[in-house]
C-alpha cells in the first residue's frame, strides 16, 4: 500500500477511494493503547512456538478470560484452505450474575471473583480445554492488572454491604460523573461500574448484573462496553466500542460536530485500517478477527432493522384511496396503515434482490439475452494481499485485506471489459458479489455486447482446454491451478460438488473435436482428447494413507477466456450465453444473494415479520462482514435502471404519521406517473413518449416530485434542448389478480403521452 490518508495516517492502495478510513477526516476516534504488555505483544507477534500456539487458539484463550457469552442461532466454523467464521440469525452476548448460585461452578466473570489466582486458572482451563496454564496465568496477570471492568468489578465487589442480596451491579450505557445519583449505600461510583438498590430506575442500554441469579441477560448492542467484555484480549484494557454518543469532527474547525456522529459502519472501517507504524492489536488476533468482524457487522445490520422497525410503527404506508376512506369514516389512526416489511432499499433483503433480478430482465427486454456470463473468484495467493501480511500471517488471517484486494481487482476486471472493450463495445453490464462455499467472495457477471458473439467465434474468446505448456507456460501454470473442477466422481468420491453419487457440475464433461452450440444452455465447449492433440497434466491423489498420481485431461477444465487470466491470476469461468431460454436462469442466479436458511410455509392468517425472518435466516460470513463494513457495493450495473411507479388513480402510496395525516391525505405528493401527467400536460416533447421511455430524456427529481429535462447526453436531433441518454426504466409489475391496475399498466406501455388517468382510458372520444 503506497498511498497514506492525511487525516489519519491510514494506508491503502493507489486505485482504493480516498476517505474509506476516516470519512476525510470526519472520523477521529481515540487510538486503542499501542504498549501492550510484554507478555501479551509476545504472543501476538507470531515468532515462536508458543505464539503460534496461542494464535492457533486464540477463540479457546478468549473464551477463559470474556465476560459474557457470544451467541447466535448457528455458529458454522468453515476448515479448508479459507477457513472461515460464519453465523445464521441474530447474534447477542449474554451475561450472568456476578456470583454463582450455591453448589455451582463459577463461570465468564463470576471466575475473577474466587479469590484464588491458581484456582482462577484452573477453572478457566477446564471452560477451554487445550489452552496451556502457564499462558493463562500470565493472561490472568494482565487482566488483573490492566483491565478496567476487572478492576471496577472487584472495587465494586469489596465495597458491597454484608449479607445485602439486593443490590445489583450497573455498568452504565454512557458515562456518568461520580456522585451524579443518589440512593447509593454511599458507595463510590467508578468511572465505569455503580452499585444500585433492586428497583431502582436505569436506563435502557445499561448493563445490570444480579448478585445471584441463574438468569443471563441479553446485553444491547450499542452498548459502550458490547465489544471489551468479549473480547478481553483485542481491548485488553476495557477500552469503549462503539455507542450513539460519538460526535464526528467538523474538519472546518477540528471541533466535534453538534449534530453528526459517527455511524456504527464507520467506526468500525476505522478501526479496521492499517496505519503506518501502528500495532494494530485487533488485525493480530486471526481466528478471534474473524469472529470480532461477523458480531461487529451483526451489530451494525441490528442497528439498521431496528431502525426499519421501530420506524414503522408510527411511519405507516397505505394506500391514498385507503388512507381517504379512513379520514371520512373517522376511524382510529392507529388502525390504519400496512404490514411491516423489509423495504427494497435495505441492501441484501429478499426485496432487494428481486428487484435487481428484474433490472436484468430490463436490460434483457431493451438489448436481448446478455452475451457473457462470467464468474470471478478472489484468488488468496495475489502478491497484493501477501506482500500486506504481517510474519506468520496467510490470507486467511486477514479477510480485511482479502475484500479490500478483490474490491480492487472487480474494479479493475470490469473496466478491463467495458472501458478497454477486450470483447468489443459493451452496452450494460451488471454484478452481484457473493460469499458461498469456503467464504472467499465472488462476482457473478453479466455482459451485453453491442457486437454479437458469433457461433464460429466462441473459441477464439473462451477455451476449455488445458494450454499447450511449451507454448505458454504462464497461461498453463494459470489454467492448471485456477481452473481445474475437482477431480470428483471416482477419482474423488468424498468432493463437495458430489450429490447422490454425482457431479452438480456434471464433470467431467465430454470430449469434442469442435465447439457445438445447442438449442438450450451453454454451449458444447471444444475439448480434445490426447489422441487428438488435447494436453494434460499429472496431479497427486490421496486418499487412506495411499498416493496416486493421475493424469487430467481437458475434461475437467472449466471454460475460461486466456486473456483475463493470464491478467488477474485468477479463477474466471467465462460462458457463452447460447439461448434465451437460460436466461431467466441466469438473471435470477447472478441475484439471488448470499446464504440464507431455508423456511416452510407459513400457517394462513399468522403475522409475517420479514424483518425477523431476514434476520433468522440470514447467514453473515467474515468475508462478507468486513466486505460490508468498509461500505463496498455488493450490486453494480450500468446504464441506471429507473424504477416507474404504477397504481390506480387516488392510489398512490403515501407515507405518513399521525401528525401529517389530514394534510397529506388531501394534497398526496406527485408520484413518477401523476408526474408524467402534468409533464405531458407542459412538455410538447413529453407528448411524444410512452411512459417508460421518459427517462431517457428527463431525470426524476425526488425532492420536488417532477420531472427535468436533462441537461446531459446526446442532442435529440430537431428537437433543441432535448438531450438523451442510455438510462432504461422498469414499470413495477403488477400481478393479474389486480385487473384494473393490470391493465392500466399495459395501457402505460401502448398510449403516447396521457396527461391523466381520464385521458388514457379514452379512446376516440368515449371513456373506457
Amino acid at each position: 500500500m503506497s498511498k497514506k490518508c492525511q487525516h489519519c495516517n491510514a494506508l491503502r492502495w493507489a486505485n482504493e477511494i480516498p476517505g474509506m478510513c476516516c470519512s476525510n477526516g470526519k472520523v477521529r476516534l481515540t487510538p486503542l493503547n499501542e504498549n501492550l504488555p510484554d507478555y501479551l505483544r509476545h504472543l501476538l507477534l507470531g515468532n515462536s512456538e508458543e505464539s503460534d500456539h496461542f494464535l492457533s487458539n486464540i477463540r479457546r484463550y478468549n473464551s477463559c478470560f470474556q465476560f459474557t457469552s457470544f451467541g447466535a442461532e448457528r455458529i458454522v466454523e468453515e476448515p479448508g484452505f479459507m477457513p472461515t467464521f460464519k453465523v445464521q440469525g441474530q447474534v447477542y452476548h449474554l451475561v450472568g450474575s456476578l456470583l454463582p448460585l450455591q453448589g455451582e461452578e463459577p463461570k465468564f466473570l463470576q471466575i475473577y471473583f474466587m479469590g484464588d489466582s491458581h484456582e482462577e486458572v484452573e477453572r478457566q482451563c477446564r471452560i477451554a480445554p487445550g489452552v496451556r496454564p502457564n499462558i493463562v496465568f500470565e493472561l490472568q496477570e494482565i487482566m488483573h492488572a490492566h483491565n478496567k471492568y476487572v478492576r471496577d468489578f472487584k472495587t465494586a465487589m469489596e465495597r458491597l454491604p454484608p449479607n445485602v442480596e439486593e443490590l445489583r451491579v450497573v455498568i452504565h450505557a454512557t458515562k456518568t460523573p461520580a456522585g451524579q445519583h443518589e440512593r447509593r449505600f454511599n458507595a463510590p461510583v467508578v468511572d465505569n461500574v455503580a452499585i444500585q438498590i433492586v428497583g431502582q430506575q436505569f436506563e435502557k442500554r445499561d448493563i445490570v448484573l444480579e448478585l445471584r441469579s441463574n438468569q443471563l441477560t441479553r446485553i444491547s448492542e450499542m452498548h459502550r462496553g458490547y465489544d471489551a467484555l468479549q473480547y478481553p484480549l483485542i481491548f485488553w484494557e476495557g477500552e469503549d466500542g462503539y455507542h450513539f454518543d460519538i460526535q464526528q469532527t467538523d474538519i472546518r474547525t477540528g471541533n466535534p460536530s453538534a449534530t453528526k456522529k459517527v455511524s456504527a459502519m464507520d467506526f468500525y472501517a476505522y478501526r479496521l485500517m492499517v496505519r503506518e507504524g501502528s500495532f494494530n492489536c485487533i488485525l493480530r488476533c486471526r481466528k478471534l478477527l474473524l469472529q470480532f468482524s461477523v458480531d461487529m457487522y451483526a451489530k451494525i445490520e441490528c442497528k439498521r432493522l431496528n431502525f426499519i422497525r421501530f420506524n414503522q410503527k408510527k411511519l405507516r404506508v397505505e394506500e391514498y384511496i385507503h388512507l381517504r376512506d379512513a379520514i371520512a369514516g373517522e376511524r382510529n389512526p392507529n388502525e390504519i396503515g400496512q404490514m411491516v416489511i423489509l423495504p427494497s432499499s435495505f441492501t441484501g433483503g429478499p426485496r432487494y434482490m428481486h428487484e435487481r433480478t428484474q433490472d436484468a430482465m430490463t436490460y434483457v427486454r431493451k438489448y436481448g439475452r446478455p452475451d457473457l456470463f462470467i464468474t470471478f473468484t478472489c484468488n488468496s495467493a495475489w502478491n497484493e494481499l501477501k506482500s500486506e501480511l504481517m510474519p506468520g500471517q496467510q490470507s486467511q488471517d486477514r479477510h480485511n485485506l482479502v475484500a479490500r484486494v478483490f474490491q480492487l481487482k472487480l474494479k479493475q476486471l470490469m473496466e478491463f471489459i467495458t472501458k478497454g472493450a477486450i470483447f468489443g463495445p459493451t452496452r450494460c453490464d451488471m454484478y452481484t458479489i457473493e460469499w458461498q462455499k469456503r467464504g472467499l467472495p465472488h462476482a457473478h457477471i453479466l455482459i451485453w455486447l453491442r457486437n454479437r458473439i458469433r457461433p464460429n467465434q466462441i473459441d477464439s474468446v473462451i477455451r476449455a482446454e488445458i494450454p499447450d505448456p511449451d507454448e505458454d507456460p504462464q497461461l498453463y501454470q494459470i489454467v492448471t491451478r485456477q481452473m481445474i473442477h475437482g477431480p470428483c466422481g471416482r477419482l474423488k468420491p468424498d468432493s463437495p460438488c458430489m450429490v447422490d453419487g454425482h457431479c452438480s457440475k456434471k464433470f467431467p464433461k465430454a470430449l469434442l473435436c469442435e465447439t457445438v452450440t445447442g438449442e438450450d444452455g451453454y454451449p458444447l465447449y471444444r475439448r480434445r482428447s490426447p489422441e487428438d492433440g488435447g494436453f494434460t497434466f499429472p496431479i497427486i491423489l490421496r486418499a487412506n494413507g495411499q498416493t496416486e498420481e493421475v493424469n487430467l485431461d481437458n475434461r475437467w477444465v472449466v471454460p475460461y477466456c486466456p486473456l483475463l487470466s493470464k491478467v488477474f491470476n485468477a479463477h474466471i469461468n467465462v460462458e457463452y450465453c447460447n439461448s434465451v431460454k437460460s436466461i431467466k436462469y441466469i438473471c435470477k442466479y447472478v441475484n439471488k444473494g448470499s446464504d440464507q436458511a431455508v423456511f416452510g410455509l407459513e400457517r394462513q392468517g399468522a403475522e409475517r415479520d420479514e424483518v425477523a425472518r431476514y434476520e433468522s435466516g440470514r447467514y453473515i460470513s467474515s468475508n462478507e462482514a468486513m466486505w460490508r463494513i468498509f461500505g463496498f457495493s455488493i450490486h453494480e450495473r450500468h446504464p441506471t435502471v429507473v424504477h416507474l411507479s404504477v397504481h390506480l388513480e387516488n392510489g398512490q402510496r403515501v407515507y405518513f404519521t399521525e401528525e401529517n395525516m389530514m394534510q397529506r391525505g388531501q394534497r398526496p405528493p406527485d408520484t413518477t406517473l401523476t408526474a408524467f401527467f402534468k409533464l405531458c400536460a407542459e412538455d410538447a416533447y413529453a407528448r411524444t413518449l410512452l411512459y417508460p421511455q421518459v427517462p431517457t430524456y428527463y431525470t426524476w427529481n425526488a425532492s420536488s416530485k417532477s420531472w427535468k429535462r436533462r441537461v446531459q447526453g446526446a442532442a435529440v436531433p430537431g428537437h433543441p434542448g432535448m438531450r438523451q441518454t442510455d438510462a432504461l426504466s422498469r414499470v413495477y409489475t403488477v400481478h393479474p389478480n389486480h385487473r384494473e391496475c393490470f391493465y392500466l399498466r399495459m395501457l402505460l406501455h401502448n398510449v403516447v403521452g396521457p396527461m391523466s388517468f381520464q385521458h388514457i382510458k379514452t379512446v376516440e372520444g368515449r371513456s373506457a
